[in-house]
């Protein structure tokens, strides 16, 4: 009796059923970094020799199909977006020269090299050589998910090695198309004019509509599956139309994330989507799939197959190598900074893969083929070395650089606070925007941590004196900052009035400032909004941030923020600068501080010191009712961040009492925010909130006229 036949036991290799094809692939994403973990080496190696085990070459379990072609070809494109998503654009522009130094040395030096070996070490034609050398030229950025795992992507010599990578693989890829144009008979005096007026029609559309185009679809679709697949079909489509012009689609690709750059703040949910669904699936696909396709036999055969692996890996390697050091000799920079440019710079993979089969497929008018076997197998040999020393390379010094950064950030500031930043909410409505914001505030320190607080009392409406409302609305904020990779604390409490509510959880929790929502639709919470932040300016000494988000914060295009005399002087000057510069920084918005001379030098000193690539204007305003001079510099599109006082602080003025009627009339068509700075000193919060709960809703002058606000808000 033959069980087999029962048991439809039938198994042969490779396999080709599509369930154990993925099946496989999944258990080598999941297991190859924690074997390799143990033994230090980085799993993005674990991914290449899975795929040298796996493949044809290998044990011969899958074969290369299709699959591996679609997803690595996806997950190729994935790195290149990646790299120019995370690129910080105002660092790469500070570094242009170094950047153009670096993408033509890393040019220059391959391609001499590479001609000089190649006729007189290997034998071979000008030609052979010639292209042979583009191949050392370009390279991939393989190790790129090293850096983004330690998050030092906005680094000098980590932008400086994007870049160059975008410049040289350019000529390489401009070399290639000449030479396969040669061949086929295409080239003529039109060639190139032809391929410089389509390069730059599909550059126009990708610098230029993709703004446009996002800035319209982001502000009326939330919905984060719909961004999701917008963001993923402009990046095809620019991939596409460079691959349709001639030129190769990751270039299209990295483009492409720059410009989508601002669009997609470093800490958001739509970023999160991004770099979660590419490191888990596209990335390791192509990774495996670039194992696959490399025979280590062709090491062992000797002869000229061996001769031609090693010089290719020697020549390639070295060439990188020096183009990293030149750079660090001419610019003086730090030892790690080179190691992290050769690194990011050594692997071959991508642009290689595709010289390498045009030329082989290129015949000549002998017979023989352009690139002979000897290079086809020496190719592969060399991508695998050049791999495995770009991810070690990298892997230690991102090691060092993340270390080197942390010691630097404890000497300059000594012992940081961490921040906690608390947001009360109130409103289905304003929680997104609300944690949002805090969210930008926060920026990449993971150590800093947000709270979101709903207070449930007798005198709450349906909304909020529901404790189950409550629950409901912390559970949305919850998932808000899931959806970024955050976490929200959730905390919900029954308290005597929402004042006291949140004074209380700023003192057990020990909130650093707190977050509150202003909003235009009118219910019963806004109506007592103004007396709840007239008790928190009185009753704590933490910094103080009122919100009004017309717009989702990521289409925001500027940020101006008006700064009276004397701030400098207070406290919590060095916070609420720190809190705008967080917010430029992760919007990608230029700042404009308006202030008088004195303040405007100090504004301008502390934001140098803390974000040096920070993009900033800086204006003088001599006086605080020359306020209504900035109709004329605030659009629609605009974030408008006022920064006042406490009454008695030192740059208080009395002026401060016409801001919320200001803004009201003038600024009501964008969006704004408010921003009381800390100051040092306690304040006796249980006299508001026990001894004489209805302290609570006694206005002052200042709050009054916040009331009037409130009152404008529920009229429209």
């Amino acid at each position: 009796m033959n069980l087999a036949n029962y048991f439809n036991l039938s198994f042969s290799l490779p396999v080709t059923d599509p369930t154990w094809i993925f099946l496989i692939v999944l258990v080598i994403i999941l297991f190859a970094p924690l074997l390799l973990t143990k033994l230090k080496i980085p799993h993005i190696i674990g991914m290449i020799l899975a795929g040298i085990v796996i493949g044809e070459h290998g044990l011969n379990i899958l074969e290369r199909d299709s699959s591996f072609q679609l997803f690595g070809q996806v997950g190729i494109y994935y790195i290149m977006f990646l790299a120019g998503l995370e690129m910080d654009l105002e660092d790469f522009k500070k570094n242009k020269g170094k950047t153009f130094f670096f993408g033509m040395a890393t040019f220059i030096i391959p391609m001499a090299l590479g001609i000089w070996t190649g006729m007189d070490i290997l034998g071979y034609s000008l030609v052979t050589s010639t292209l042979l050398a583009s191949m050392y030229a370009s390279h991939t950025l393989i190790a790129y998910p090293i850096i983004s795992r330690y998050g030092l992507s906005r680094q000098r010599s980590v932008s400086i090695s994007i870049g160059g990578t975008a410049i040289t693989v350019t000529l390489a890829l401009l070399i290639l198309a000449g030479i396969s144009g040669m061949y086929k008979g295409v080239i003529d005096s039109f060639f190139w004019l032809v391929m410089m007026v389509k390069v730059a029609v599909v550059l126009f559309i990708i610098i230029y509509v993709y703004p446009r185009l996002s800035r319209w679809f982001f502000r009326r679709y939330d919905d984060s599956v719909m961004q999701y697949v917008f963001v993923l079909a402009l990046v095809f489509l620019a991939c596409g139309m460079m691959s349709f012009i001639g030129m190769e689609g990751i270039l299209g690709a990295f483009i492409a994330g720059m410009v989508l750059n601002r669009f997609i703040p470093r800490v958001s949910p739509l970023m999160n989507r991004i770099e979660f669904i590419g490191n888990a699936l596209f990335i390791p696909y192509f990774l495996i799939g670039v194992g696959m396709i490399i025979d280590l036999r062709t090491m062992f055969e000797g002869g000229e197959a061996l001769k031609v692996a090693v010089v290719m890996t020697v020549v390639a390697t070295l060439a990188k190598w020096l183009a990293a050091w030149v750079t660090q000799v001419v610019y003086k920079m730090e030892k790690v900074e080179r190691q992290m440019i050769f690194g990011l710079s050594n692997a071959q993979a991508v642009a290689t893969l595709a010289a390498v089969l045009i030329g082989y497929e290129i015949i000549l008018p002998d017979g023989s083929r352009l690139l002979n076997d000897d290079v086809l197998n020496g190719t592969v040999v060399m991508i695998l070395f050049t791999c495995i020393i770009s991810s070690v390379v990298t892997e230690r010094a991102s090691v060092k650089m993340a270390q080197s950064l942390a010691d630097s950030k404890m000497n300059d500031e000594g012992k940081e606070v961490n921040r906690r930043i608390l947001v009360p909410i109130a409103n289905p409505e304003t929680v997104d925007n609300l944690i949002n914001m805090a969210m930008m505030m926060r920026g990449n320190n993971r150590d800093d941590s947000i709270i979101a607080l709903s207070v449930a009392n007798d005198g709450n409406d349906t909304h909020t004196g529901n404790v189950a409302n409550c629950r409901k609305l912390l559970e949305k904020a919850a998932m808000v900052g899931a959806a970024a990779d955050v976490g929200v604390e959730m905390i919900s409490r029954y308290d005597i009035n929402i004042a006291s509510g949140i004074l209380h959880t700023i003192k057990e929790h020990d909130a650093t400032e707190v977050v509150l929502g202003l909003h235009r639709r009118s219910n019963i919470v806004d109506s007592i909004f103004g007396s709840i932040f007239s008790s928190l300016v009185k009753a704590t000494n933490k910094q103080l941030m009122i919100v009004k988000c017309l717009i989702p914060v990521n289409t925001l295009r500027r940020i101006i923020v008006a700064v009276p005399a004397k701030a400098e002087y207070e406290s919590g000057f060095t916070r609420w600068v720190e809190t705008v510069s967080a917010i430029g920084m992760q919007t990608g918005c230029k700042l404009h501080f308006f202030a008088p001379q004195p303040t405007l030098s100090r504004v301008a000193g502390a934001v140098a010191k803390r974000h040096k690539s920070l993009r900033a204007d800086y204006s003088v305003l001599d006086n605080w009712d020359d306020l209504l001079l900035l109709t004329g510099q605030v659009n629609d599109d605009h974030l408008l961040i006022t920064v006042s006082s406490r009454h008695g602080g030192i740059s208080y003025d009395p002026s401060f009492e016409k801001l919320p009627s200001q803004l009201l009339k003038y600024f009501a068509y964008c969006s704004f925010a408010v921003i009381i700075p800390e100051q040092f000193g306690e304040h006796d919060v249980e006299s508001i909130s026990f001894t004489a709960p209805m302290a609570a809703a006694e206005m002052t002058s200042y709050a009054n006229l916040w009331q009037k606000v409130q009152g404008w808000f529920r009229r429209s």
